[in-house]
């Protein structure tokens, strides 16, 4: 508790976005439709825009307490009255930035998750299968027309 107060508040921060995001990844699982535990699509979905929102919380925590630290330490390297020992931005900050922003981005992902849901049905679409079986082959290629008809293979010419 003898550390400043900007070290405690990016401590502060820091922990409470480790906790957000173990509880957003606990309602991801949850969120997931393959998975069992949850109830209907509906259910599902709005249980995954909340592991959203706790991603994005948990980003916007961590950018705030690298961003807060390196605001710090910048101030303090460019200072010519400071004569304490000084430091530089390390690539910790730069994973923290990074994590943060990967964070917010997926947050953001399970958050379009609902909107998928809340739309009509997905269609199903049927196979019709091929319209034909020409083979590119027997396709007459000059500008005489040939007399003999096109030569039409079945699945078992092949084989």
């Amino acid at each position: 508790l003898s550390l400043t107060g900007y070290i405690q508040a990016c401590r502060g921060l820091m922990i409470s976005a480790v906790c957000l995001g173990f509880f957003g990844a606990v309602f991801a699982l949850v969120g997931m439709k393959c998975t069992k535990v949850g109830g209907s699509d509906q259910t599902k979905a709005k249980i995954a825009c909340l592991a959203g929102l706790m991603f994005i919380l948990s980003g916007l925590c961590s950018m705030t307490s690298c961003s807060l630290y390196a605001n710090r330490i910048t101030s303090e390297f460019f200072d010519p009255s400071f004569v304490a020992q000084k430091y530089e931005l390390g690539a910790a900050l730069f994973i923290g930035w990074a994590g943060s922003s990967l964070s917010i981005i997926g947050g953001i992902i399970f958050c379009f998750s609902i909107s998928e849901n809340s739309n009509s049905a997905r269609r199903g679409y049927a196979y019709n299968g091929a319209t034909s079986v020409m083979s590119s082959r027997t396709k007459v290629h000059n500008s005489v027309p040939d007399k003999t008809p096109p030569k039409h293979f079945d699945k078992n010419a092949y084989v």
